[in-house]
């Protein structure tokens, strides 16, 4: 049987998928180039396979920022876990990065244990994700255009070509979440000597992928939609150019935020269009989610720990 403590961790390794499922695939099925049903098939499936193949980069990175003991590994799962979910019933795609360090945040300074070296390290990692996505979606949809209308083929066979672009480029953005991303969910039982690496990522993996099958269609939108209008060409510079940034980091060791990614990808490929393409109302509601994201989850983690201090 499994211990309690991991429960919080299944429930934020569950928001992590229905949340970053949708900046995965959200803008492949805003522009109505996808199924639903084969977008959460890929992208359940490479989740699993990356988090078993590359996901324990990360946990050393995390576990670094401040000792934990099992109860306090507890508690900050379970703060994230809150915030995402609060994030999404607000319809706005949360960072679980974001959630996880804040959370981290609050542990060490109630433990007076706080590696700032490494934490500046994370936060420098947040602010090159939306910059480096921003900039292969800007580069990617000028060159990889120009290959395709180089190529003597029709416009079906171009969007056929596109279409086939999109299925790999989720499956490989999916990859990439599950190596990058695992260590969100299981990384503090790993630094608290809960679980091993390799068990670790195994259940985090399993995890976001059932949130993958219980993923926000609104946010979805918000991403795909409602922020930028995607055609299908795109979607699938945007979904590469998220799998390139989180995999890259997923090689840093650094836990990133797939939002960060979606959203630099989409401005990126928005600035491109022009600016009046972009809806600014949106970009700001993502932009508060971004900074409340990290400090809900300092709050929740504090009330929590007062909360399990008073009961145990």
């Amino acid at each position: 049987m499994l211990p309690y403590q991991l429960l919080s961790g299944t429930y934020l390794g569950w928001a992590l998928g229905r949340n970053d499922s949708s900046n995965i695939f959200g803008p492949a099925i805003a522009a109505k180039a996808m199924k639903l049903s084969h977008a959460v098939i890929l992208c359940a499936s490479f989740v699993v396979i990356g988090s078993m193949v590359q996901g324990a980069g990360g946990f050393a990175t995390l576990g670094s920022l401040t000792s934990l003991s099992v109860s306090m590994a507890f508690i900050t799962s379970l703060s994230s876990a809150f915030t995402v979910t609060a994030m999404n019933l607000l319809k706005l795609p949360a960072s679980t990065s974001q959630a996880m360090v804040g959370s981290l945040l609050c542990a060490g300074l109630l433990q007076q244990k706080l590696d700032m070296l490494n934490l500046d390290k994370v936060l420098l990692c947040w602010v090159a994700t939306p910059l480096a996505a921003a900039c292969l979606a800007y580069a990617g949809y000028k060159l990889i255009g120009l290959l395709i209308n180089a190529l003597p083929i029709n416009i079906f066979t171009q969007d056929r070509l596109v279409r086939i672009g999109l299925i790999c480029a989720g499956a490989y953005s999916a990859y990439a979440l599950g190596a990058n991303n695992v260590a969100n969910v299981t990384g503090v039982y790993v630094a608290s000597s809960l679980l091993e690496p390799r068990l670790a990522a195994l259940l985090g993996g399993v995890c976001i992928a059932l949130g993958v099958w219980s993923f926000s269609k609104k946010v979805m939108l918000t991403v795909g939609r409602r922020l930028v209008a995607l055609d299908s060409y795109s979607a699938f510079i945007t979904i590469l150019a998220v799998g390139l940034t989180v995999h890259f980091f997923a090689f840093v060791g650094v836990p990133v935020s797939t939002s960060q990614a979606v959203i630099g990808a989409v401005l990126g490929i928005g600035l491109l269009k022009g600016v009046q393409t972009i809806n600014l109302k949106i970009l700001f509601l993502v932009l508060f989610g971004w900074i409340g994201t990290p400090l809900i989850a300092m709050l929740l983690t504090f009330g929590l720990f007062t909360i399990y201090n008073v009961i145990i």
